[in-house]
């Protein structure tokens, strides 16, 4: 365990100094474009050039913007795959339809950071939207990106399920912990676990499932509850259940370490008003500001279309900066 801990920190090492090298050579290119483009005494031919450089530039600016993050995730578990769990709050029907709205935002995030997600388990509203949904990000850094987005988000709009058009506002909190190693120590008893299967949810028709698949585990000592219905078979659903579970465990018991609860619980809190980290208004005006860093952005629509990585920066810089020995 050991031994794999040291590899994991080589390799981390290694695709910094990878990425530096990478950057370094598309900077001496864009020198050379540049000393080319002064050059030049075609002015149609200059001008061609100028808007190539212009266009490296931005490349190798994003560029240098992730590698800084990178090398702001630098936690034990921040390379790690994650479970991320979406909860409707206060607000009904209304609630739901925004729990949907953001699991739709974060999957296209994740698509556009090349990440996979797969639903473990779901919960639909009853008129509408979805009540809880589980899924699984899988992909490098996967958790140091989403830890952050972890908390109480606020929406704001004319309500398209009120019939008087009036302005409401919802809430729906995300939870998210790493998925951990196998090689990692996390006792579980057989004793303190109580598994229930039940059928699986689905659209119905030739596609219900007809069998009991779908596993629930209960860890009685903590209360803490994991499903997973994704599989149609019940021990895939279970193994699945099982590593979620570990990952959550493994969060708690590093909370308890830290003696920091609210890290897992707390700076969600309740799943209402003043405790959101992001609101996002789309009635009387458009914009949408993180409470924890002041960043905002009248764009809305971009970001519920999955535009979120500049929230996501300023948070791990704000972290980063509050962490640093002084």
């Amino acid at each position: 365990m050991k031994a794999k801990s040291i590899m994991d920190e080589i390799s981390r090492h290694k695709s910094i100094i990878q990425s530096y090298d990478e950057l370094t050579t598309r900077l001496a290119d864009i020198e050379v474009l540049t000393q080319l483009a002064d050059e030049e005494s075609n002015e149609q031919r200059r001008t061609e050039a100028t808007k190539e450089i212009e266009s490296e530039i931005k490349v190798l600016e994003k560029r240098v913007s992730d590698m800084e993050i990178r090398c702001l995730l630098s936690g034990p578990l921040d390379r790690n795959n994650a479970f991320l769990t979406l909860h409707a709050g206060a607000g009904g029907t209304e609630s739901c339809d925004w729990t949907e709205m953001l699991f739709r935002m974060y999957r296209r995030y994740c698509e556009e950071r090349g990440f996979s997600t797969e639903i473990l388990d779901y919960l639909p509203g009853e008129e509408a939207g979805i009540k809880r949904i589980t899924f699984s990000v899988t992909g490098e850094y996967a958790y140091g990106y989403m830890k952050a987005e972890r908390g109480v988000h606020r929406l704001v709009r004319i309500s398209p399920f009120d019939a008087n058009r009036r302005r409401h506002t919802s809430f729906a909190g995300l939870d998210v912990v790493a998925e951990v190693e196998d090689e990692i120590e996390i006792e579980i008893k057989d004793s303190d676990l109580k598994i229930d299967t039940f059928r699986s949810s689905g659209p119905g028709g030739q596609h219900v499932n007809k069998t009991d698949s779908a596993v629930r585990i209960t860890h009685l000592p903590t209360g803490i509850v994991v499903t997973c219905q994704a599989e149609r078979s019940q021990h895939a659903n279970r193994q699945k259940a099982m590593k979620l579970l570990r990952a959550r465990l493994y969060e708690l018991e590093l909370d308890k370490r830290r003696k920091e609860l609210e890290k897992f619980y707390g700076q969600k809190g309740e799943i209402a008003w003043g405790n959101q980290i992001r609101s996002y208004i789309l009635q009387p005006y458009t914009l949408v500001k993180d409470h924890r860093t002041g960043v905002e952005t009248g764009n809305v629509m971009a970001v519920l279309d999955g535009d979120i990585h500049m929230f996501i920066e300023a948070y791990l810089k704000k972290l980063a900066s509050e962490n640093k020995p002084k």
